[in-house]
């Protein structure tokens, strides 16, 4: 089943696929029509990648889908390195990184939270934590397990209550436990600005899934297609 097509004034929550390690994974997701890709540079996770891997799959990707870079607490040898050879177009930060690291390289980047960590388990706290990366471009709200994201796990999204929104805010990135099917109930929701995943379209950590990935595609076009209020789920077909 082809994904929806869009109506004029109709919401476009922007995608993008996070984690991805091969060629044909990249092939996979700018097919599908993502936004964006993420490369991960955690060396304690399965899908991190080495400088020349990264650069390989930079190359891969065409025109008009970005490339994030995604740390944990790096150092700023490490963030410079993987400038410089990779290029990417956003860094995203997904660790406990204070506001004037992240705005040290001269790169756009997004401010990662894990909801419900501490200090980020009330609504309150969370979004003073948000205020706090005002320089960011995107604040991505991720569930808080006892690893760096890829978890598949959700959270409470009502802690997200009090984080601003509106002209002149870093835009609401959801992420955390999202699938086909589970996504659209989320835009329909929070209508945030873009949703990211990682393992939900995996068939192994690392390895993405074509058929998992235009699924999730659709569901999000799907959604989006969606009156005000309608969730929808995975298109089926």
């Amino acid at each position: 089943m082809s994904a929806p097509e869009a109506v004029p004034g109709a919401r476009r929550t922007r995608i993008k696929i996070c984690g991805l390690t091969r060629p044909q994974d990249i092939d996979a997701a700018v097919t599908a029509g993502v936004d964006a890709i993420g490369l991960v540079f955690y060396p304690p996770s399965r899908r991190c990648l080495a400088l020349d891997q990264a650069a390989a799959l930079r190359a891969r990707v065409p025109a008009f889908v970005g490339v994030t870079a995604l740390f944990v607490n790096p150092d700023a040898q490490l963030v410079r390195g993987v400038i410089d050879a990779v290029h990417p177009d956003l860094l995203q930060f997904h660790g406990e990184e204070p506001p004037d690291f992240c705005a040290e390289f001269g790169v756009r980047h997004m401010k990662a939270f894990r909801v419900g960590a501490p200090g980020l388990d009330t609504a309150a706290g969370l979004a003073r934590a948000c205020v706090s990366h005002g320089r960011a471009a995107g604040w991505l709200f991720d569930s808080y397990s006892a690893g760096y994201g890829g978890s598949g796990s959700s959270f409470d999204t009502a802690l997200l209550a009090d984080v601003p929104r509106g002209a002149g805010v870093p835009a609401l990135v959801l992420s955390g436990g999202l699938t086909a099917e589970t996504v659209g109930g989320q835009i329909a929701a929070l209508k945030p600005f873009a949703v990211d995943v990682s393992s939900g379209v995996e068939s192994a950590p690392g390895i993405k899934d074509p058929a998992r990935i235009r699924a999730f595609v659709q569901a999000v076009r799907a959604a989006d297609a969606a009156p005000d209020g309608f969730s929808c789920g995975a298109p089926a077909g």
